[in-house]
């Protein structure tokens, strides 16, 4: 995303535009899929603007995160982690993401899959879903290769003696 609409998307959520917001914001963008923390986000603002500090970059993704502007997401290793928000609550596309359990590699994929069981759960409690989160964890391609190959090799061994 380019400055422009940055500005933009702040000012449709009644934020002033100021340097610090568009900071965190490019910083993000520039980083898609990273998932990045609080003190990521602060060390590549850095290498822009020097003087920034911390606590600026903690109250600009708090307020970001706020408004919807910027997601906060878990991945259950203790730090919370941010992306570029999606559109307002009720209207965005939610996106996924599995976790390798060996290297913690975070890949985002995008599936309605739970539509149908929001659709059920509507209809059978009453309840209406305006938010999901999945996490889905398991081994990645390349960790999955690393342990077939672990494996071969521990078959080659017993076969020998």
């Amino acid at each position: 995303m380019e400055q422009t609409h940055f500005k933009e998307m702040l000012r449709e959520k009644g934020l002033k535009v100021t340097n610090q917001r568009l900071l965190v914001l490019e910083t993000i963008a520039a980083h898609p899929g990273e998932h990045l923390t609080t003190e990521e986000i602060y060390e590549l603002a850095r290498n822009k603007y020097p003087e920034i500090g911390l606590a600026t970059i903690y109250r600009t993704v708090q307020v970001l995160v706020d408004l919807h502007v910027i997601d906060k997401v878990s991945f259950d290793d203790g730090f919370a982690r941010y992306e570029l928000g999606e559109g307002e609550m009720d209207t965005r596309h939610h996106h996924h993401h599995a976790i390798c359990r060996t290297c913690g590699a975070v890949m985002s994929f995008e599936d309605d899959l739970l539509e149908q069981l929001e659709q059920a759960v509507m209809e059978r409690m009453g309840f209406e879903v305006t938010d999901h989160e999945v996490k889905l964890y398991g081994y990645c391609k390349k960790c999955r290769a690393q342990m077939e190959q672990v494996k071969e090799k521990r078959k080659i061994m017993e076969e020998e003696n």
